[in-house]
């Protein structure tokens, strides 16, 4: 675990400052916060300005973010940025993802999670896939060694779908920027209350759970149990990110990746906000969470940064379980690719509305 987070961090660079600059509407929000050991309590409370937009690095946002009125899911009427993101990260560049061989290193290959651990998705991983799930259905190598991957548009779109193709089963599958429509990422356009409006009760995340200071999407888990399913693995890079034909570029697990500034004592830095508009920052180690307690929403307050969550760590496959915060309600929310996304329509084979196989 310790060599995927060097890995990780040897990508990052740091982050720009947007130019253009919407000031948010800087307003004081009771936060309640349930005690990790008893879900009655809502004692502690915290103050928030919202969203600073100028954490967001250059070439995140597309645009300039609007203030609009907007309803949220408890019925308060308020204001929320409408915020276009860009779709892919920019302050690292992505990837790798699979091995190419089953003597790839790890250093030259992404990561895998599964819900129960974080593996190197190196040769020796793809080599002992039927060991470690205890399944003699796997193997993607040939006679020679060399990992069957998604290296065209076709295999790409017919192993992300939900019902993968026969044909790619026990394939490593592997997008890229240029199998997305005209080769570029797919923006998306979310709404963010600028100032968090605390709920009556926590509510569990469903869809797209929140946006990072370098563009992307902070996505819901990846369907795990459907990819190892059909024998296949849906590659990650060293940030937790990976393809879709969809989303393009998403996140599904917390490594580092595009913080911004330094962390508070304590504390690990932010690196991007949930659909509430409270800031996510990156997961605490074993030993930090050992020595502070945190809500049922993986989140709490301190005193410099106000009420804010910590993604969990990436093998649990869910940076956020919940929101302590109103999100935006019913038809007015975002979070997706807009109508307009140059998707094509889902494959033969899927479902509309039904998440692809990433």
């Amino acid at each position: 675990m310790n060599n995927i987070l060097g890995r990780a961090l040897r990508h990052k660079r740091s982050p720009l400052l947007v130019g253009a600059v919407v000031m948010a509407v800087l307003a004081t929000a009771a936060c309640s916060a349930v005690d990790a050991t008893d879900s009655s309590s809502t004692e502690t409370a915290a103050a928030t300005a919202g969203i600073d937009l100028a954490l967001f690095a250059d070439d995140a946002i597309v645009g300039d973010p609007e203030i609009v009125d907007c309803t949220l899911s408890g019925g308060t009427e308020t204001t929320c940025y409408e915020i276009t993101i860009s779709g892919y990260p920019s302050t690292y560049e992505v990837g790798p993802f699979c091995p190419a061989t089953t003597e790839t290193s790890a250093d030259d290959a992404g990561i895998w999670f599964d819900g129960d651990a974080v593996y190197d998705l190196d040769g020796e991983f793809i080599a002992n896939l039927a060991e470690t799930y205890g399944d003699d259905g796997w193997k993607m190598y040939d006679e020679d060694g060399n990992v069957y991957v998604t290296d065209t548009v076709e295999a790409f779109e017919a192993a992300a779908r939900p019902d993968v193709d026969p044909e790619y089963q026990n394939y490593c599958i592997e997008g890229s920027l240029d199998f997305l429509d005209g080769g570029d990422p797919i923006e998306s356009t979310v709404l963010i209350p600028t100032t968090p409006v605390v709920a009556d009760s926590a509510s569990a995340t469903s869809g797209n759970s929140g946006i990072t200071l370098d563009g992307i999407v902070i996505a819901e888990p990846a369907p795990v149990d459907a990819i190892l399913g059909a024998y296949t693995i849906a590659s990650f890079d060293d940030c937790g990110g990976h393809f879709n034909p969809f989303e393009g570029y998403h996140l599904h697990g917390s490594l580092g990746c595009g913080e911004n500034g330094d962390a508070s004592d304590d504390e690990t830095a932010i690196f991007g906000y949930a659909m509430d508009g409270f800031a996510v920052h990156s997961a605490y180690t074993e030993e930090q969470l050992a020595n502070v307690e945190l809500d049922e929403c993986n989140g709490h307050t301190t005193e410099e940064d106000g009420y804010h969550y910590h993604a969990n760590s990436a093998e649990k496959n869910q940076v956020l379980e919940c929101f302590i915060g109103e999100t935006v309600a019913g038809d007015e929310a975002a979070g997706g690719p807009p109508a307009d996304a140059p998707a094509g329509g889902p494959p033969a084979g899927e479902v509309p509305g039904e998440e692809p196989n990433e």
